[in-house]
């Protein structure tokens, strides 16, 4: 975090300099903050309206809400808010501003697709992120790459390269870029630390493991239109549905009884196997949110 302020910093010094605006550089960091601070507020709204949340009582979802109510208890925070989305897409996520404030979504297709302990190790997934803060987190990083982008497009096309508009704009672009790949770090970080936090509050790390391979093959189910429509707010899922169907080819490895599930003795034999990962897709993992599907359960199989 340090890293990517100190990146946007520079930028508006230089930006700042070029322009002979050189002594306005408290009123720089002040504007920076107000920009991240309504991000901050306006996020939760935003993912709201996007999935379109429907809050549920304990009366309409007795079971979510007991599983819930459970986990929040095991890792000592205020139980959150219980959602569900009507999306066929099987998936879940957390999201608010604060522990207080806490919400965990449920899709309507991962109630038809996970079984009791699977749903249970997801959503101890999704308390994690609000355990550990990750929804200020991600909000306070993103907005940072998201400011160089402006940057950039208003200095590189403003048709003004007398005061070097245009080397101000390539250097906010290449910040951008930069700060993109630290943002996308900070992010598979994070699900591999609540995929931890969710063994950690009652989780069964082969019940995890089973539920992202049946969340990887129900996503490469759904209609790309659909898939299209959720891009905005795809980092806040559990796994990246845009790479959903390559994803299968290597999951395959796993699923020795093909019987669509991973138990916990083909998850445990994976101390001992050695997976095979496409190079293709080991880069490609520099560009998504979350960690290769693979080498996710491969790390699940250490707790088991």
């Amino acid at each position: 975090m340090l890293l990517l302020f100190g990146l946007v910093y520079a930028i508006v010094i230089v930006a700042a300099n070029l322009l002979g605006y050189g002594g306005h550089y408290p009123l720089f960091a002040i504007v920076g903050l107000v920009i991240v601070f309504v991000q901050y507020l306006i996020g939760p709204s935003i993912v709201q309206a996007t999935m379109k949340v429907k809050y549920v009582t304990e009366e309409e979802a007795p079971e979510l809400h007991r599983m819930i109510n459970e986990l929040a208890m095991y890792g000592e925070i205020p139980k959150p808010k219980v959602g569900i989305s009507e999306t066929s897409i099987p998936n879940a996520f957390a999201f608010g501003r604060t522990k207080k404030d806490g919400r965990v979504c449920v899709t309507r297709g991962i109630l038809n697709t996970l079984n009791q302990e699977e749903l249970k190790a997801v959503l101890g997934h999704e308390l994690s992120h609000i355990r550990h803060n990750d929804m200020i987190v991600m909000t306070l990083v993103s907005a940072i790459p998201l400011i160089c982008y402006y940057i950039g497009i208003s200095f590189l096309f403003s048709g003004n390269n007398r005061d070097g508009g245009a080397i101000i704009g390539i250097l906010a672009f290449v910040a951008y870029f930069l700060g993109q790949l630290i943002v996308l770090f900070i992010s598979r970080t994070r699900e591999y630390y609540a995929d931890q936090g969710s063994i950690e509050i009652g989780g069964q790390p082969s019940a995890l493991a089973s539920a992202l391979y049946k969340l990887v093959y129900g996503s490469a189910k759904v209609p790309k239109e659909e898939m299209k429509n959720m891009e905005g707010v795809k980092a806040f899922f559990l796994n990246d549905i845009s790479t959903a169907r390559e994803d299968i080819q290597e999951l395959s490895q796993l699923d020795t009884d093909h019987d669509g599930e991973i138990s916990a003795s083909e998850l445990s034999q994976l101390k001992y196997k050695k997976v095979n990962i496409k190079t293709s897709d080991k880069m490609m993992e520099l560009l998504s949110t979350h960690p290769n599907m693979l080498k996710r359960i491969e790390r699940l199989a250490e707790y088991s």
